[in-house]
């Protein structure tokens, strides 16, 4: 069944210091947040300058040419991508290289997944987007006792060959336990169905628990494991009849540059491949719950100082 497109609520169209009683209320039975204007257009533009002089500037010289792809550890357990938690780190989609002599067919500019994983630290203009009183308003908001934001991104769902990301859960790649994680998703550019925008399980994170995690494997590289610890995050109020990943039904997130997207670590979401003329750069950061277990068998690790602190009061 094809999506529905989302539709914002009226109170969501300017950003708050906190959450009002509806958004909450809307987290809690929809696992997500749409909050249109988060970002003003002056940082939406700094951030889409600095990512573009970080694509110009990067050089494929020492460059190994690693390839992203979210749900799949094939091709992704490599030092470039294990030791990238404390670096800003360049991967590339996989349709930018010839499937038969494996040459770049794109400038590289055009051919970059995805920048990550320390941009809140190491750039002063992500740093700035990162840690802003919305946000540790909507982290208070959320419960958090401790919140960690312990890794960035920026997305680039390239044009014409910007991948297709499978239904997921955050809480799969960044597993505590019990599960915590929640994304701050950021528009840099609209995101539209046609460039591949977000699509919804509405009310997935009350009927999916965390099953699989995604650790680094004995001897090197990736892979998925069986959660053995908690599959729910804590005091979590469960609804809904129980049902299969296949049979969800999922809503478009058509949203415009700016809009803040808050996403539930069970959640299932997903978006398509980008086959328009238009790219659709997102800038993504995550936060977990700090006091929660967060053991050494995920493939991110913290550096020597510890993940970086949301708010400390």
């Amino acid at each position: 069944m094809p999506p529905n497109r989302v539709s914002t609520v009226s109170d969501m169209s300017r950003p708050l210091l906190d959450l009002t009683a509806d958004q909450l209320k809307s987290w809690h039975e929809d696992g997500y947040l749409i909050i249109p204007n988060a970002l003003p257009p002056s940082t939406v533009e700094s951030l889409l300058a600095e990512t573009r002089s970080m694509l110009s500037s990067f050089s494929l010289n020492d460059h190994p040419m690693t390839k992203f792809s979210t749900g799949s550890a094939s091709h992704i357990g490599d030092d470039y991508f294990l030791t990238s938690g404390d670096k800003i780190r360049f991967f590339f989609e996989e349709d930018a290289f010839s499937p038969t002599t494996g040459e770049l067919l794109k400038d590289k500019e055009r051919a970059i997944n995805k920048i990550g994983h320390y941009l809140h630290e190491l750039s002063p203009a992500f740093r700035n987007a990162t840690f802003t009183s919305l946000h540790r308003g909507i982290g208070r908001a959320l419960g958090f006792r401790d919140p960690r934001v312990l890794q960035s991104m920026v997305i680039c769902k390239q044009p014409e060959i910007g991948g297709r990301v499978p239904p997921h859960q955050d809480s799969t790649f960044l597993y505590t336990d019990p599960p915590s994680a929640v994304g701050f998703w950021i528009a840099l550019e609209d995101a539209t169905a046609e460039n591949g925008c977000l699509s919804f399980a509405k009310g997935s994170h009350r009927r999916a628990p965390v099953k699989e995690r995604f650790v680094r494997k004995e001897g090197g590289g990736t892979t998925f494991e069986s959660v053995e610890g908690e599959r729910w995050p804590k005091g979590m109020d469960l609804g809904g009849p129980k049902v299969e990943e296949e049979e969800e039904h999922y809503e478009l997130g058509e949203v415009k540059a700016g809009t803040l997207v808050v996403i539930h670590g069970n959640l299932l979401h997903k978006s398509e491949k980008n086959l328009s003329g238009k790219s659709r750069f997102i800038y993504t950061f995550h936060v977990i719950e700090g006091v929660n277990i967060y053991d050494k068998k995920n493939w991110l690790q913290s550096p020597e100082v510890g993940f970086s602190r949301l708010y400390s009061d």
